[in-house]
């Protein structure tokens, strides 16, 4: 087959399947500009890594081992490659937590929080779990004011951040 001229094995092209997906993911990151509101910052950055699952759903199961093409498996190597797109998110976190926003926490820890949450609902998003009434919009916008309360926002402030955020998606994402 020509694809192993490009990669060397099936393995091989499916790693670089999960890399692309971890750089579609960066990519995305980097389109969100920061602004005067970290809390709505930090929402975009959920707003950008549900996007990407939405949009790339296919690799988005491959990127973290939901999907095995032809046996691959990830390594821990795989494991740990796409996590420098976490770094956007802890240097968000920073930012809360110096406006007073989030309380005084380990920043590396809420952004583990924050991916967490954001991960779940996207993956059951993509898996076609959420549905009406309690769909995927709904629980998304519900689960990013809870993500910012359970880091200490005031519930006003982190639904009105939120949806600051809500309003900037498409300008800075696109429609999906």
């Amino acid at each position: 087959m020509a694809v192993y001229t490009y990669f060397g094995s099936m393995s091989a092209l499916v790693r670089e399947i999960v890399y692309e997906g971890f750089a579609r993911l960066k990519r995305l990151f980097d389109q969100v500009q920061q602004s005067d509101d970290p809390v709505a910052d930090m929402a975009m950055l959920g707003r950008a890594y549900r996007y990407n699952a939405v949009s790339n759903e296919h690799v988005f199961a491959v990127m973290f081992g939901g999907s095995s093409l032809a046996g691959f498996a990830l390594t821990e190597e795989d494991r740990q490659h796409g996590r420098y797109n976490l770094t956007s998110v802890v240097d968000c976190a920073v930012r809360c937590i110096e406006a007073g926003r989030f309380r005084q926490e380990d920043p590396v820890l809420v952004a583990h929080q924050m991916w967490l949450g954001v991960h779940g609902t996207a993956t059951l998003e993509v898996g076609g779990y959420l549905i009406e009434p309690y769909g995927a919009d709904l629980c998304f916008e519900a689960q990013l004011v809870g993500l910012m309360v359970g880091a200490g926002d005031d519930l006003r402030l982190a639904a009105d951040s939120v949806a600051e955020s809500r309003k900037r998606l498409a300008e800075v994402l696109g429609p999906y």
